[in-house]
């Protein structure tokens, strides 16, 4: 087995108990057995279980980010070319579009995504911990476009419509295949491109809503 193929077996173990048991409730004990590895693998690639941590957030979100921050700079490029303010949905579509690609792209992305869950929303800090740091930048590349966006709303009120429409992603995010709440058996799923953009027009609706 190559030192790469070990250190995958390893990010995808603890990624996946990480996401299921909690960071705290998952030994390293646990982590070897499903990677079938000794521990000496895992201290030789990662050290310790929190740097083991910071490297299964790496993994996922630094090619994330480097796509979204990608796209949310070509909008606001355009718009200072076009001598005009970005638009609202343009930022927000350069975002979560990705975003919502990587939930589909492979079904261990699932699992990343119930991570990111447990560390917003867990009383224990010590996931966000090191989650946070990792999506600053861009969110705060997100929020700098959206001010010049929305020029006339408020910084601190835009900062508060911004959180709320990062809970309304995380949700659907985290939603199974079929939302779990159907007003009707007639209604069927909707392709990911359809989500994304119903999402988007959400999101805008608030964050363009009159102060």
């Amino acid at each position: 087995m190559s030192q790469i193929d070990t250190k995958n077996r390893i990010l995808n173990a603890a990624e996946q108990l990480f996401a299921s048991d909690g960071f705290h409730n998952t030994s390293m004990r646990a982590i070897t057995g499903d990677a079938e590895v000794n521990l000496a693998a895992v201290n030789y690639h990662f050290g310790t279980k929190e740097a083991l941590l910071q490297a299964v957030f790496e993994r996922r979100l630094l090619p994330l980010n480097q796509v979204r921050t990608e796209l949310i700079q070509q909008v606001l490029d355009a718009a200072d070319q076009a001598e005009r303010p970005p638009k609202t949905d343009d930022l927000m579509l350069a975002f979560i579009q990705p975003t919502m690609a990587f939930r589909e792209a492979d079904p261990a992305n699932r699992a990343f995504i119930a991570l990111i869950g447990r560390a917003m929303t867990e009383m224990d800090s010590t996931v966000r911990d090191y989650f946070i740091p990792l999506v600053e930048p861009i969110f705060q590349l997100l929020f700098t476009g959206l001010t010049k966006a929305l020029p006339d709303t408020p910084k601190e009120i835009l900062l508060l419509r911004l959180q709320f429409a990062m809970g309304a992603m995380a949700h659907t995010m985290m939603m199974p295949d079929r939302p779990p709440l159907q007003m009707s058996k007639k209604i069927g799923s909707i392709d990911i491109g359809e989500v994304s953009q119903g999402l988007v027009q959400f999101i805008c609706a608030g964050l363009e809503a009159p102060c």
